[in-house]
C-alpha cells in the first residue's frame, strides 16, 4: 500500500550533508541541473527544460540502509513540475521506513511509498515547486530485507514558466509588481502603462506624462494635468519658462488653486503634494494649500516649476498665466493712417505696448489687399512692431444680388460704394412684392446691402387670375366663342398618348388637371408621355412647342379602373423648368379658404375641343370658351339620379358640382377633360372646377360634372411644398 504524507507546517529533516550550488546558466538560460548526494550529473550536456530522474539501480531492486538526494533547479522565473511515472517502494505506516520525499526550501511537499498501482496512489499527479528549486530524498531502512524485489521510483520533470502577473498580493508591500499593466514573459515579466503615462526608471511605477518642455514665448498659460479636475496620483511634472536675459517672468495664479497640505504644529506643510518654484541663485519655494499665491514676481528670466503628487491625498491642481517685462525695449512712433486713427497716442512706446487702428465712417481696414475686421500690433522684444500699419479704404459693397422676375435701379451714390442706394422692383404687372411697392437697400459700413425694413423680402410673387384682357361677363355662342389673346392665360393643352386634355397653371412649376386623363386602365401614365403646351391660343403652334413633366401626382384616394367612380378626380403635374409669367402665361388663383359655390354663379370654361351634333369631339384651331352657370347641388343630384335609372353611370359626391345652361345645347358640354372652370370675384379669376365627366349635357336638364377644387386646398398645398 502506497503512503503519501504532506505536512501542514515546516519540520526539521535529517541533516543534509552536502548541497552543491551550481552556477551553470547565464541570464534567462533555460535548462535544468541535478545534484546527487555523493556525486552529481548534469541531465543533459546541452541545455534542456525537461528530463528524468530515478534511483541509480533502477529498474533493479534497491538495497537497504541507503540515502540518496537530488537537487533540481531552473532559472529564476520558472517552477519545477515533477511527475512520478513509476513507484515501487516498500510500504510502511507513514512511509517511516522506505520513502521518497520531495522538498522545497526544507518544506516537505510530499512523502511517497508503496506501489503506483495501489488505491491511494496519486494517479501520476504532478508536484509543482513554489520556486525554482526542488529536492528529492530517497532513503531505505536497516529492516529492509537484503533480497527484496522493490525497484524504487522513476520521475519526469520540466520547467514551468511562472506567471508573475497573476500571483496574489501577499500583503507585504511587495505587490503589485506593476502599478498599471503587467505582461508575463518567459521567465520574467514586463510593466507597461496606460496612454498618457510613462514608465518610471524603476521599471515598475507609471507616472503621468506631463511637463518636460521649455516655454520660450513672452507670455503663455500653464496648468496642472486634468485641471480644473483632480490631479492624477504619482505625478512628477517639470515646466521651464526661459526667455531672453533682459526680461523678467511674472507668474499670475488663478483663484482656483488647491494642492493638498498637511497640518502640523509648525503650520501647513507640503509633505505629499507640492508645486515648487525655482529660480537661479534663490531658495526654491514650495506652494501648497487652498489659497492662491496670486501674482508672483520671480525677477528672473528663467523659472522652473516642479509639480509632485503621490498616492496619498487629492489635489485639484492649479492654473497660471505668465508674462514678461523689460523696461529697456522701446519701439518707434508708429506713424499715421490716412482716413484712420492710431490709438493710443503716447510719447514713447515700450515692449508689450499695443496700438490699434480704426477707420473713419465709410472706410474699412485693408492689409495686403485683403479686408480685415480689426487691427492691433504689439511692441516686441526686439524693439519692432509686430505688424506694419494697414490702410483705410472706402467701403464698397459687392454687386447687388439679381432679383428673379424683377430688377434693380441705382438711386444715389457711386456704384456699390458706401452710402449708395439701390431700389428693387418686380416685373409688373405679373409679379409683386408681398408688402407692395418697391424695396430699397443701402450700402452700409459693414460692407453689406441692408434694407431700412428688416423684414423686407426679396421675392417676387406671381400675380394670379388677372389677365391683361377680359372677356365680356356672359356670352353664349353655339359651338363656343374663340378666346382673344391673353384672356385665358392659365389654360394648358395636354397631349397624352394621342389624346387631348386640358389643365391650368397654378404656380411657376405646377399644373392642375383631372386625374382620369393621367391614368389608363387604372395605371398612371409615364411622365415622358405627357406633352404640355401653354401661352398661345393657336393649337398648331402649341403642339409644336411644349414643356416637360418632372413628376405626376394623382390624388391618393382616386380609384376609377372601370370609369364609374370619378370621386377625387384631381391631379398635379410638376414641370421640369419654372415658368416665367407674362401676358400670355399667368397662373389662376386657387380658391380662398371657405370659398362657396353659389347657384347661378357664372363660370368660364375653356378648351380646344367641342362636340358636334353627333356627339363627336372636334379639335379646333383656336382656344374656345363658354360661360356656364353653377347649378344648385340638389338639382344636379336629381338629374344624375334620373339618368342612372337607365344607364350605368358614376355617382355624384360632395367633391363634385354641376354647371350648364337651363336650355341645354352642345356648347354647354364645352371644354377638354381636365380643363378649368374659372370664376371671377373681386377682380381675379379663381379655379372653381375641373372638367370631369357628364352625360347628354346637350339636352335640357342635363349638365357637365366638375371636380370641386375648393375641397382639395390642403392636398394641393402639401403636395407642392413636399414634392
Amino acid at each position: 500500500m502506497l503512503k503519501m504524507i504532506v505536512p501542514l507546517c515546516l519540520y526539521q529533516l535529517w541533516t543534509i550533508a552536502l548541497v552543491l550550488t551550481l552556477q551553470m546558466f547565464m541570464h534567462n538560460a533555460r535548462f535544468l541541473c541535478l545534484s546527487v548526494r555523493g556525486s552529481w550529473q548534469q541531465l543533459n550536456s546541452e541545455p534542456v527544460i525537461h528530463g528524468e530522474v530515478h534511483f541509480p539501480q533502477y529498474p533493479g531492486p534497491y538495497l537497504p540502509n541507503q540515502k540518496k538526494e537530488w537537487d533540481l533547479w531552473v532559472p529564476e522565473g520558472y517552477q519545477i513540475q515533477l511527475s512520478l511515472t513509476h513507484l515501487d517502494i516498500k510500504a510502511s505506516s507513514g512511509c517511516s521506513q522506505d520513502s521518497l520525499t520531495v522538498l522545497h526550501d526544507q518544506e516537505v511537499l510530499g512523502s511517497f511509498c508503496g506501489q503506483n498501482n495501489s488505491t491511494d496512489h496519486p494517479d501520476k499527479e504532478s508536484i509543482l515547486s513554489p520556486g525554482n528549486r526542488l529536492t528529492l530524498i530517497f532513503q531505505t531502512s536497516d529492516s529492509t530485507p537484503e533480497l527484496q524485489q522493490h525497484t524504487g521510483f522513476s520521475a519526469t520533470y520540466k520547467a514551468i514558466d511562472i506567471d508573475e502577473c497573476s500571483k496574489p498580493d501577499p500583503g507585504d508591500g511587495s505587490y503589485p509588481l506593476c502599478s498599471q499593466i503587467c505582461i508575463n514573459t518567459p521567465g520574467s515579466y514586463t510593466c507597461t502603462c496606460h496612454s498618457g503615462y510613462k514608465l518610471h526608471l524603476d521599471q515598475h511605477t507609471c507616472l503621468f506624462s506631463c511637463g518636460d518642455c521649455i516655454f520660450d514665448k513672452h507670455e503663455g498659460h500653464l496648468s496642472s494635468p486634468w485641471y480644473p479636475g483632480p490631479s492624477p496620483p504619482i505625478l512628477s511634472c517639470k515646466y521651464i519658462i526661459s526667455v531672453e536675459p533682459k526680461f523678467t517672468v511674472t507668474l499670475n495664479f488663478s483663484e482656483n488653486f488647491h494642492i493638498e497640505s498637511v497640518d502640523t504644529q509648525q503650520g501647513p506643510r507640503c509633505l505629499h503634494h507640492w508645486l515648487q518654484v525655482t529660480t537661479p541663485g534663490r531658495e526654491p519655494i514650495k506652494l501648497c494649500g487652498g489659497k492662491s499665491p496670486g501674482v508672483l514676481a520671480t525677477n528672473s528670466s528663467t523659472v522652473r516649476l516642479d509639480y509632485h503628487t503621490d498616492n496619498e491625498g487629492l489635489s485639484h491642481g492649479w492654473s497660471l498665466d505668465y508674462s514678461t517685462y523689460s523696461e529697456e525695449v522701446k519701439c518707434p512712433f508708429p506713424g499715421n493712417v490716412a482716413k484712420g486713427r492710431v490709438t493710443p497716442t503716447l510719447t514713447e512706446y515700450f515692449y508689450r505696448d499695443y496700438i490699434h487702428v480704426t477707420c473713419k465712417r465709410g472706410y474699412r481696414l485693408i492689409m495686403d489687399g485683403q479686408k480685415i475686421r480689426w487691427f492691433s500690433a504689439m511692441c516686441q522684444s526686439d524693439g519692432q512692431w509686430q505688424l506694419p500699419l494697414p490702410e483705410c479704404q472706402l467701403i464698397d459693397c459687392e454687386e447687388p444680388k439679381p432679383l428673379l422676375n424683377g430688377g434693380l435701379t441705382f438711386l444715389s451714390g457711386v456704384k456699390n460704394q458706401y452710402g449708395s442706394v439701390v431700389q428693387y422692383h418686380c416685373n409688373e404687372p405679373f409679379y409683386f412684392f408681398p408688402g407692395g411697392g418697391n424695396v430699397s437697400f443701402t450700402c452700409k459700413a459693414d460692407g453689406k446691402w441692408r434694407s431700412n425694413h428688416n423684414d423686407a423680402t426679396l421675392t417676387c410673387i406671381p400675380v394670379c387670375g388677372k389677365p391683361r384682357k377680359l372677356i365680356p361677363t356672359y356670352q353664349r355662342t353655339v359651338g363656343g366663342s374663340e378666346g382673344p389673346d391673353n384672356t385665358i392665360p392659365w389654360h394648358v393643352l395636354l397631349y397624352i398618348n394621342g389624346q387631348i386634355g386640358g389643365g391650368m397653371v397654378i404656380a411657376d412649376r405646377w399644373i392642375l388637371t383631372a386625374a382620369h386623363i393621367l391614368t389608363h386602365d387604372g395605371n398612371l401614365v409615364s411622365k415622358d408621355d405627357v406633352q404640355i403646351s401653354m401661352g398661345l391660343i393657336d393649337v398648331h403652334t402649341l403642339l409644336g412647342s411644349h414643356a416637360y413633366a418632372a413628376s405626376i401626382h394623382i390624388h391618393p384616394e382616386y380609384n376609377n379602373p372601370n370609369g364609374l367612380d370619378y370621386n377625387n378626380d384631381i391631379a398635379l403635374i410638376k414641370l421640369q423648368d419654372a415658368i416665367t409669367f407674362n401676358s400670355s402665361i399667368m397662373p389662376i388663383c386657387l380658391p380662398a379658404e371657405g370659398a362657396t359655390y353659389v347657384t347661378d354663379m357664372i363660370g368660364l370654361v375653356s378648351g380646344f375641343t367641342i362636340r358636334d351634333t353627333d356627339n363627336y369631339r372636334i379639335l379646333t384651331d383656336n382656344i374656345k370658351y363658354v360661360h356656364l352657370l353653377v347649378v344648385e347641388q340638389e338639382t344636379c343630384s336629381t338629374s344624375v339620379n334620373e339618368l342612372r335609372k337607365t344607364k350605368d353611370l358614376p355617382s355624384l359626391t360632395n367633391n363634385m358640382f354641376c354647371a350648364g345652361v337651363p336650355d341645354g345645347g352642345k356648347d354647354s358640354c364645352h371644354g377638354d377633360r381636365g380643363s378649368p372652370l374659372s370664376v371671377r370675384d373681386g377682380g381675379r379669376f379663381w379655379a372653381a372646377g375641373i372638367v370631369s365627366w357628364g352625360v347628354d349635357c346637350r339636352h335640357r336638364g342635363t349638365y357637365g360634372i366638375y371636380t370641386r377644387v375648393a375641397n382639395y386646398l390642403d392636398w394641393i398645398n402639401k403636395t407642392m411644398q413636399e414634392k
